[in-house]
């Protein structure tokens, strides 16, 4: 019986053992589209071909497609999700006055007429030549396949589609609120991402995107006043001209000419995307290590000031992330004026254009992050938005105070703690692992995925200090660009790089809502020397930075170890000098130490100067004597 239970252990051990050293694997999706655009009503005729690599080892008799633009009809699970959610996107909604004469959200969703609702439709789906079964629900369709894709092999499925541009709702759509006239975000039939949790067919309801990375092979054909903006390289620039032939290039067309047939290739991305208008200028600016950064907005007097003035910033910022993150893979990015705020797409990002330079300079940082984070690393957005959208914010707040020069803040991050204390003081924080459909409210998702996400970096430089998160992210992305990532992978990139064990700080911070709360309990006399006791409130443990300054203007500090950490941060400020205590065990609530020097030498005592740590309550994190 013994020699069975050993057995059994041994097995068990193994089988874990295999599980985790299993080799990293991904899908693949060939694209090739071409696409005829309507320009009168809207609509638009297309043919994909998409050859699909299964990497995996499972043999997969069915796959998925999204099919975005059925999100923007009435009684869609969008349209079903405005109704009820107690804070809608206030772009999303009408207000309406009841004959009471109160007033009501009303979804715009609700109120689109037939020719002004989003539609996308598959016919003649075909794999490798012969008819497969579909099914569509909602946003998804759903293939029955022909045959089995066996692992390591490959499949071309090919089909038609008709689609409508939507009035503009929601990032994607046509003649949004500052006169674009086509945002062709999510336009296609996309194929949904299958990895080793399996399938990731999420219904389009209000948030993020995942997807296979693949080449993208697109030919889009539109009325020839048109100018497009988009994702991958323009092919036949010095016959369609429109701001992208070389210089001295002089661009003519026959006379009979009524469309173009514009053709991109993009190369190792999970999105395609366009936007069109006639009254676009196209302005080119060569960025860092020779990428082309394209600037589509509207000929309009009040604003182009503004957009001439970004395009330097812009290639500031991409020098900035080269530097901070690493560099930048593609030889193109643009900036185009289009959809709603502002969205990440593949080498692009879709913005409003006629606010301040500020607000666009904003934006355009913002959207320019997530080509590291959400494009070139792609976790899943969808079910981990606080690592796309929150490191996307961290950077985003370093550059922009890195453009500030010798006006800069000592930490642009101090907005972010304070937003993140209303959440927590509002009783209405959610764990960061609820998917981002399934949060309650838009406000606290928002929160918790930008502000909370960031605060991880940002906290984190207090745990394991600044240079040790900057070497971090380094190597995050590159050990995991094209990868997808998960939580613990940025984890174990820490781990790695500075050798504390953070397992405790990845799942106390973003598996559950729990706290950072300590206090100065007690200063005391003790004959001659001072005892400072400590307490910790909050479930949520930390080691801790102290700095005791004197009343003869000297100052000192004492560091106390996490013991779950099994580490020691170097002294953040070498300068000053710095005792490293006795760690400080969880369980325990209560800690004290011995100043060598009596309580009448004290001016003050103060938990965490940096400010970096997400204390809840800092009332009793500084005690001044009196």
């Amino acid at each position: 019986m013994r020699k069975i239970i050993l057995l059994s252990f041994l097995s068990l051990g193994f089988n874990s053992a295999f599980a985790q050293s299993a080799p990293y694997w991904q899908q693949h999706a060939d694209y090739k589209m071409e696409v005829s655009m309507d320009v009168k009503n809207y609509q638009y005729k297309g043919k994909q071909e998409l050859v699909y690599t299964n990497n995996s080892s499972d043999t997969l008799k069915k796959v998925f497609y999204h099919l975005y633009p059925n999100a923007f009809q009435p009684g869609s699970e969008m349209d079903a999700r405005l109704h009820f959610i107690k804070d809608p996107d206030g772009r999303m909604v009408n207000k309406v006055k009841q004959a009471d004469g109160k007033e009501v959200k009303q979804s715009r969703i609700e109120t689109l007429k037939p020719n002004e609702a989003g539609y996308l439709k598959i016919t003649n789906f075909k794999q490798d030549g012969a008819v497969a079964q579909t099914r569509v629900s909602g946003t998804i369709l759903e293939v029955t396949l022909a045959k089995p894709i066996l692992p390591n092999s490959k499949t071309t499925f090919t089909l038609d589609f008709d689609g409508q541009v939507p009035v503009q709702i929601r990032r994607s759509g046509r003649n949004n609120s500052e006169g674009v006239e086509l945002s062709m975000s999510q336009w296609y039939p996309k194929l949904a991402e299958f990895d080793f949790e399996g399938w990731h067919a999420d219904p389009y309801i209000a948030r993020e995107f995942h997807g296979v990375w693949g080449n993208f092979d697109v030919k889009i054909t539109i009325d020839k006043d048109y100018t497009i903006g988009g994702s991958g390289y323009l092919q036949d620039k010095n016959s369609i001209g429109h701001g992208y032939q070389d210089a001295g290039v002089t661009v003519t067309y026959p006379k009979k000419t009524k469309t173009l047939t514009w053709h991109f290739i993009a190369p190792n991305v999970h999105d395609f995307t366009w936007a069109a208008d006639k009254e676009y200028t196209h302005d080119i600016v060569k960025g860092p290590n020779d990428v082309d950064l394209h600037f589509f907005y509207k000929n309009n007097e009040k604003t182009t000031a503004n957009w001439k003035q970004l395009e330097p910033l812009m290639v500031k910022v991409m020098e900035y992330y080269n530097q901070r993150v690493g560099a930048y893979p593609y030889k193109q990015y643009s900036f185009i004026q289009g959809g709603d705020g502002g969205m990440e797409y593949a080498m692009c990002t879709l913005m409003l254009g006629n606010g301040t330079l500020e607000g666009i300079l904003g934006t355009a940082t913002h959207e320019l992050g997530h080509s590291w984070f959400q494009h070139i690393l792609a976790s899943n957005e969808s079910k981990h938005p606080w690592m796309d959208e929150g490191f996307t914010t961290y950077i985003e707040d370093s550059a922009l105070n890195e453009l500030k020069g010798d006006k800069k803040e000592v930490s642009p991050f101090v907005g972010n703690y304070k937003a993140y204390y209303s959440l927590v003081n509002s009783g209405k924080e959610q764990p960061q692992t609820t998917h981002g459909d399934r949060y309650d409210e838009n406000r606290p998702y928002s929160i918790s995925s930008y502000v909370k996400g960031s605060l991880f970096l940002s906290q984190l430089e207090y745990v394991i200090g600044k240079d040790n998160v900057d070497a971090t992210l380094k190597r995050y992305f590159n050990d995991f660009k094209f990868k997808h990532p998960t939580p613990n992978d940025i984890k174990r990139t820490a781990e790695r790089v500075s050798g504390a064990e953070l397992d405790w700080y990845l799942i106390d911070w973003t598996q559950t809502t729990n706290t950072i709360d300590y206090g100065i309990k007690d200063v005391a006399d003790n004959a001659g020397k001072t005892t400072v006791s400590l307490e910790r409130i909050g479930r949520m443990p930390m080691p801790i930075d102290l700095r005791v300054d004197y009343t003869d203007g000297t100052s000192e500090t004492f560091y106390i170890p996490l013991r779950m950490m099994n580490f020691i941060k170097p002294n953040p400020n070498p300068n000053e000098k710095r005792t490293v205590l006795e760690d400080w065990a969880w369980a325990q609530q209560n800690y004290s130490f011995t100043i060598d020097k009596n309580k009448t030498s004290i001016k003050k005592i103060t938990i965490d100067p940096s400010g970096l740590m997400a204390d809840v309550k800092q009332t009793n994190n500084v005690f001044e004597v009196k």
